[in-house]
């Protein structure tokens, strides 16, 4: 059975208004004036997307927070699993991409911050909430300016409700070494339909 006009009102990603960059031309401009912070010329493969929410456990899913959502690439999938109650907060240190999401995702559930991943905590709690069942990132740890990833790594755990997880897409294993201090129970895999292949971590809070 199709979905109610009103559910697919809410879910539609706006068409793209006048002046506004497309996808691929926001990425690659993000990708030039933030490259330590990107990570990744291109957006990331929809086999890649597949396997990284694939452990996801969307009838508990309450509050899904991504770091640096780009250009919406993973914004738009998990929309599309998530319940019609649920909430996703996507943050980004580049204005741009904000801007962007905020003119194109015109989704109810769907909030977009300019802030930092390691005010995670302040920003799920301005919201109304008090931890996130999943967190996703693709933010190039290994890159980051010096003690940036771990302070997120921190925040990212004190943020995270018990036996939710931190959902990591990265294009160097280094990453793993941001995760060992607080996370015991890590999945892995490797999804080589991407470019660059990627490395992918699930790692649940006990």
């Amino acid at each position: 059975m199709p979905p109610s006009s009103t559910t697919a009102a809410r879910r539609r990603a706006s068409a793209r208004p006048a002046g506004v960059a497309s996808p691929w031309q926001m990425f690659f401009q993000g990708f030039l004036k933030h490259p330590v912070m990107v990570g990744s010329i291109i957006p990331s493969s929809d086999k890649l997307i597949r396997k990284m929410l694939a452990p996801v456990d969307w009838s508990a899913c309450k509050l899904f927070v991504e770091y640096g959502p780009g250009v919406g690439t993973f914004c738009r999938p998990i929309l599309e699993r998530m319940a019609p109650d649920a909430t996703l907060i996507a943050i980004d240190t580049n204005a741009d991409f904000i801007r962007y999401l905020r003119h194109t995702i015109t989704d109810s559930r769907f909030s977009a911050v300019h802030g930092s991943a390691a005010d995670v905590g302040q920003i799920i709690a301005d919201h109304g909430h008090d931890s996130a069942d999943y967190i996703l990132s693709g933010l190039p740890f290994s890159t980051l300016p010096p003690g940036v990833g771990p302070a997120i790594a921190e925040a990212t755990h004190d943020a995270l409700r018990p036996s939710g997880a931190f959902l990591v897409y990265q294009f160097s294993p280094k990453v793993k070494d941001f995760l060992l201090p607080h996370w015991s129970n890590i999945d892995h895999d490797m999804e080589w339909w991407n470019v660059p292949p990627a490395q992918l971590y699930w790692a649940w809070k006990d």
